[in-house]
């Protein structure tokens, strides 16, 4: 007698809380997670996570429509999760949103912008620093709610405290890169651009040491080179911290520490307010991390300044 094999898989339990979803997301782009979804399907599930007010307050149909997509495939997504429905899925955004503080001002942040009064629409030159004013504070709202202090405590514990940090970003956030590069060298030695004297990728990284840290920056449209020098910087046993957009971004699969910034507004570019803010926030952390070291350094920093008569 034959024995029947069961080849029936126990079917995945869905995730109830938006923190397991976000995980979860990160787990599938790094191939970790029980479950497997198109790249596609993975990109909503990423851009989901990181907006989960609209995605808990808006129809099937609104928000296809606002993730460019089929309705059939959010409900293909959600069963592919575990979930019985797509309204089964919606609740997990629903719960998480539900006398949530920290999800408030995105709250406030959307009412602004849908009660604009005409008046300040009739002042265009006014209604232009408006509405990139009111983006910005959505997207600063959207980095806020998904916050771990766990995971910012020991990025700043790397940024303060390990060997070397080389920070890279090109094209839009070459300027960030700069911003973070010039913040983080008032509070430590050894900090500086990845490839500041422009000799080349592969004898910046070759100097650097195993446990030495490298910042990466890059937001959809991604610059590839960005994610290759997160992939291999990770590879030699570097502490990669990325700052990105989405779950589904490939800096992140490669990251020890993550951290999603929304770049979504009305400039004609990817708006980056939000990503100053962020790194204004990290900055501060490391230099409290520092404590006296950091004072120190400024106070030396401070005496240079003076010494050339740089200021006025």
């Amino acid at each position: 007698m034959v024995k029947k094999i069961n080849k029936s898989k126990t079917k995945m339990p869905a995730p109830r809380t938006i923190e397991q979803l976000r995980d979860l997301a990160l787990s599938i782009a790094r191939d970790e997670a029980g479950v497997s979804l198109g790249t596609k399907a993975h990109s909503v599930l990423a851009r989901l996570v990181d907006m989960p007010e609209q995605a808990a307050v808006r129809s099937i149909s609104e928000l296809a429509k606002v993730l460019d997509i089929n309705a059939s495939t959010l409900t293909r997504l959600a069963k592919r999760l575990g979930f019985n429905g797509f309204s089964d899925f919606q609740n997990v955004f629903r719960d998480a949103i539900a006398d949530n503080r920290s999800y408030f001002y995105s709250r406030q942040a959307g009412r602004l912008l849908a009660t604009a009064t005409d008046a300040q629409e009739a002042q265009e030159e006014l209604g232009v620093f408006n509405h990139i004013a009111s983006d910005t504070n959505t997207n600063v709202q959207g980095f806020i709610a998904q916050l771990d202090p766990a995971t910012l405590q020991s990025a700043a514990h790397s940024l303060a405290n390990a060997g070397r940090v080389r920070i890279h970003g090109v094209r839009q956030f070459h300027a960030l890169a700069s911003f973070f590069t010039y913040g983080l060298g008032l509070l430590r030695s050894d900090v500086a651009l990845l490839n500041a004297p422009q000799l080349g990728i592969a004898e910046a990284i070759s100097q650097l040491d195993p446990g030495d840290v490298v910042v990466v920056a890059s937001c959809a449209p991604y610059t590839q080179s960005i994610a290759d020098v997160a992939e291999i910087a990770a590879r030699h046993g570097l502490e990669v911290i990325a700052i990105t957009d989405t779950r589904s971004s490939p800096l992140a699969v490669p990251a020890k520490h993550s951290f999603f910034v929304p770049h979504t507004g009305s400039f004609f570019s990817n708006s980056m307010g939000a990503y100053i803010v962020f790194c204004e926030g990290l900055l501060n952390l490391a230099a409290k991390e520092l404590g006296d070291k950091a004072l120190q350094t400024l106070s030396e920093r401070e005496q240079m300044i003076a010494d050339m008569n740089i200021e006025v």
